[in-house]
């Protein structure tokens, strides 16, 4: 070979080295920690049948290019992990303890499927994550109570999962809590306070929690809040007193006791669910109720029904033990189709003043049956409410006494 074709052959030889060389930079940029806990992350996971979400994931190229990866200079800051369109199969298998090596992780996600096992306490090693979200799959064991060291968390979402055991009080002090969201669950105990004034949407319903809520358990910074279908008791007046930014509210299907306060009315709620409780005493709105559906149905409310809640869409006071006339706005919006459901089925209402021969609107609900008179319309009822007309004459003679 003559020295021109040597010369030729060690350019390409140091073109080689240098190529390889820029190859073997841009795929170590990323810190050796985080390159080692996303092996291991991979490994422990896998694709559902239908999902390609790991096709991707070849660690011979730049892991910063993964689907779901995002790196800030040689570290991980957010690990998405599965296909987050809608209708995707998600991913099985176990989250691996390596995750809590991402030392600059600020964000945890994982789309619905089937991961299972518990959560690795070594998520709470995570000092700069602020959102972490893992609902709608198998998850169980406990909510660790080492979350509470994850002192930068914004949004903590665990729903729709298999999770038991208590809510750790450390967790109600994370600081900077903008939304709690552990509904669906097998949670029990009592619910501690949260102590973030941040805090806008709680989120426990569908779980097995007990116990009562202090007046200054939540703070006034809360716009959702629904604690629905638990075992929860006691008076709750004095807390929802204190919540005046909600626009909505879900305390249905528990124990809750007491009064529902007047003031409540007046927040800037759209949706209020009270129903199925124990609440007592009368409701008394101090200003025309502008909620578009209330329901206070299956309690044990009394007195008079307020002329301030015909101004309500969607209205259901049906088993209770209201008394007394039905107020004649009622009937006016009623007929004019402002009011689409009034459900007062199964009280001990005396009358109500409309026409026998009114027409009530295609698109309005009326329900009047089994109070202590006999309904002037006869207007379809749930089937729930049963075939009886009017109560017993001695149920309401014992009533009146």
């Amino acid at each position: 070979m003559g020295k021109q074709g040597r010369m030729r052959v060690a350019s390409y030889t140091l073109f080689l080295v240098v190529l390889l060389q820029c190859r073997f930079l841009a795929f170590a940029i990323l810190d050796p920690l985080d390159f080692l806990a996303l092996q291991s992350i991979r490994k422990s996971l896998a694709d559902l049948p239908g999902s390609n979400f790991f096709a991707s994931w070849d660690f011979t190229s730049d892991p910063c290019n993964f689907a779901g990866v995002y790196c800030e200079a040689d570290k991980v800051i957010a690990l998405n992990l599965g296909d987050p369109r809608a209708g995707s199969p998600g991913l099985t298998g176990r989250i691996d303890p390596a995750i809590g090596k991402l030392s600059a992780l600020a964000e945890l996600s994982i789309v619905p499927g089937r991961i299972y096992g518990s959560l690795p306490q070594s998520v709470s090693q995570l000092k700069d994550l602020r959102f972490l979200a893992i609902s709608r799959n198998f998850i169980s064991g406990d909510v660790p109570a080492t979350l509470g060291q994850l002192r930068r968390l914004k949004t903590l979402d665990l729903s729709y999962n298999q999770l038991t055991g208590k809510i750790s009080p450390s967790i109600g002090t994370l600081p900077e809590l903008t939304n709690v969201i552990l509904c669906h669950n097998h949670l029990s105990g009592s619910v501690p306070p949260f102590l973030s004034r941040t805090l806008t949407r709680f989120d426990l319903k569908h779980n097995a929690l007990s116990g009562s809520l202090a007046p200054d358990s939540l703070p006034p910074s809360l716009q959702s809040l629904s604690l629905s279908w638990n075992q929860l008791t006691g008076p709750v007046d004095r807390l929802l007193s204190r919540l005046d930014q909600l626009n909505y509210l879900d305390l249905s299907l528990n124990q809750f006791t007491g009064p529902v306060p007047g003031r409540l009315f007046s927040f800037p709620i759209t949706n209020l669910q009270l129903e199925r409780n124990l609440f007592t005493g009368p409701v008394q709105p101090a200003d025309q109720v502008t909620i578009s559906t209330v329901d206070l149905s299956h309690n044990r409310l009394s007195g008079q029904i307020s002329p301030m809640l015909s101004t309500v869409q969607n209205l259901y006071l049906n088993n209770n033990q209201f008394t007394g006339q039905v107020p004649a706005c009622f009937v006016d919006r009623l007929l004019s189709a402002s009011i689409q459901i009034l459900y007062l089925q199964h009280n001990y209402l005396t009358g109500i003043e409309i026409n026998p021969t009114a027409e009530i609107p295609l698109s309005s609900s009326l329900c009047l049956q089994y109070n202590c008179m006999v309904p002037p319309v006869q207007t379809p009822c749930p089937l729930k409410a049963g075939k009886e007309k009017t109560r017993p004459t001695a149920q309401c003679n014992e009533w009146k006494g």
